[in-house]
């Protein structure tokens, strides 16, 4: 008994973290199982991440099964899945970090919620988090230190400003224990700004505060609240942030918030687009990479010629010829064969005119870190296709990454578009992979996705001894790059190989300006913005190339094209040898 109370009076201190399931098997000898939420609320979309911790004191083995469902709690729109099996030696404790697949952001509502089953040796259990937020609301976290005295005027301020349909419980932030931050960048993917203390930055991780570096540098906002002078770089926090931003706030002792001024900072209207927002919007029309594949007709003469012919055939000349008076008892053969003969015709026909696999198109933004030290690239990619005839729909994405169906222009072959949307759209993580089954890829349908990623990469640009020539050493050719130097000159390069040194050639701001401008417009609103943003940074660079990689999903579409835009600082050479 002594031990139930210990173990319940340590585990009401996590505050910060909500408890999803708690099953205790045997009081006497402690044994148990815990499932527990990292952040109080999950995101629009990305990965929710969740720990395990079991005890089994017994003399056998336990196991331990879960099941989660993601998705909107009315029941509509998109759903995804996952489930993990563990098992636990007798004697031994568990401790495991799990990232759990959350549905895409829904389009018609703000609700997003994730149920988790326990099953097995353990017990049985269930318990679902709910999370409510407006379709323009942007997604945050806050930590506990700041969430006890700033969390209700937060709420009331947000509650008041963003009212949908389903208004009167949406809250500012989710809260998260600082100690207990996770340590991998996709646990962040959903959100679009994180809030602590500078001193919540030095009690979290090494591995948290990296990942929270590889959130920044996709594009997330990071508001250190101090009390006392400091600087991003005293914290460790790298200057070279990518598409993100590092915002200092000094805030009183008592750690008091200015809720206009914090609510002001995460709804900047100078600021990018919310990801949810970005969901919505940016790819239900006008979506550039949609525009540039083109549209296809659906040819209804072919099949209505087919049907009438059909209509004739096994009507009137089946009646009168086949089995004409006194041959009726022939209908019971010739009636099945024209079908069969139909069907054929018909499935020879979609297969003609659609083939197997599909096509498609990808355009990816790469920001480099050029870093000492740093080899990584943040990869935003998006992607549209059409397919034809899929023989399968399950396929693996072999790199970590958070991946995404988007809303698409309605037509007769879009399966995701609007409100009315539906699909299972399940991940599994595997050993740092993720396998993907359900309504990604659909036979004979129009499908755009949206992926994140951070890759491994040694390709960077680098100075040389030599003014204005600089030398590539990314693995492929780069069609054209634009750099801007301390004194704000603008410079341009084209045809660059690997390997070999470049010389850049002046251009004027006015031309140099409008030329990224025509790049950036091929992205949708948010990555536009973040291509302009990087093009007003002095010492930056901005290249297009159609030879890189990028990340592949299902090995039936042939991706026609992939184009992409590629950002970063430019390397002084001892900075590169270091790195190297």
């Amino acid at each position: 008994m002594f031990r139930l109370f210990l173990f319940l009076y340590l585990t009401g201190f996590i505050s910060a973290q909500e408890t999803m399931i708690r099953e205790m098997l045997d009081p006497a000898t402690n044994t148990h199982v815990e499932i527990i939420a990292l952040f109080s609320q999950p995101s629009p979309g990305g990965y929710f991440p969740v720990r395990v911790h079991a005890a089994n004191q017994l003399p056998e083995e336990r196991s331990i099964q879960l099941d989660f469902h993601s998705g909107n709690r009315f029941g509509g729109g998109a759903h995804a899945r996952s489930s993990y099996h563990f098992k636990v030696a007798a004697g031994k404790t568990l401790t495991q970090d799990l990232l759990i697949p959350l549905a895409p952001a829904n389009v018609s509502f703000g609700d997003q919620s994730i149920t988790v089953n326990l099953s097995g040796g353990f017990g049985n259990a269930e318990n679902t988090i709910d999370a409510k937020r407006d379709m323009t609301q942007p997604s945050n976290l806050l930590s506990e230190t700041l969430y006890t005295p700033n969390a209700s005027t937060l709420d009331a301020i947000f509650a008041s400003k963003f009212r949908g349909a389903y208004s009167g419980s949406t809250s500012f932030a989710a809260k998260f224990d600082s100690k207990q931050l996770p340590g991998d960048w996709r646990a962040y993917s959903g959100y679009d700004n994180i809030l602590m203390t500078d001193l919540d930055w030095s009690n979290a991780s090494p591995a948290a505060r990296t990942a929270i570096v590889s959130w920044l540098r996709l594009g997330g906002q990071l508001i250190l609240c101090t009390t006392t002078t400091v600087s991003p770089s005293s914290l460790g926090i790298p200057e070279n942030r990518g598409l993100g931003q590092v915002t200092m706030m000094s805030i009183p002792p008592a750690l008091t918030l200015d809720p206009a001024q914090i609510v002001d900072q995460v709804t900047l209207k100078k600021s990018l687009p919310t990801q949810r927002h970005s969901f919505t919007h940016d790819f239900d029309s006008g979506w550039p990479l949609q525009a540039e594949f083109g549209t296809r007709a659906f040819r209804y003469e072919l099949f209505i010629i087919i049907l009438l012919v059909f209509g004739i055939l096994v009507g009137p000349v089946n009646l009168f010829v086949f089995a004409k008076s006194g041959q009726r008892h022939r209908l019971f053969i010739t009636t099945p064969l024209i079908s069969l003969g139909a069907s054929a015709i018909l499935i020879a026909l979609i297969l003609f005119q659609d083939g197997f696999g599909g096509k498609g198109i990808r355009r990816v933004l790469m920001d480099v870190s050029g870093e000492t030290g740093q080899n990584t690239a943040s990869i935003q990619q998006q992607q549209f296709s059409r397919t034809g005839v899929l023989m399968r729909s399950h396929f693996t994405i072999d790199t970590p990454a958070t991946f995404s169906p988007v809303p698409i222009k309605p037509s007769r072959w879009a399966r995701f578009s609007d409100m009315d949307s539906k699909g299972n759209f399940n991940l599994q993580p595997v050993d740092g992979k993720l396998n993907a089954s359900g309504d990604w890829f659909q036979s004979r349908s129009e499908h755009g996705h949206i992926l994140t990623a951070i890759v491994p990469t040694r390709g960077r640009i680098e100075s040389t001894d030599t003014e204005n020539v600089l030398i590539s050493t990314f693995d492929f050719s780069i069609k054209r790059l634009y750099y801007r130097d301390s004194n704000s000159r603008v410079f341009r390069a084209d045809s660059i190989t690997p390997g070999q040194r470049f010389t850049l050639e002046p251009v004027t701001a006015k031309t140099g300006a409008e030329e990224i401008l025509d790049i950036a417009r091929t992205f949708p609103d948010r990555q536009r913005l973040q291509i302009q943003r990087m093009n007003n940074l002095p010492g930056r660079f901005i290249a297009t190339t159609n030879d890189a990689p990028a990340i592949e999903t299902h090995p039936g579409i042939d991706w026609e094209k992939t184009r992409t835009v590629i950002t970063g600082p430019v390397v002084h050479p001892s900075s590169a040898i270091s790195a190297h």
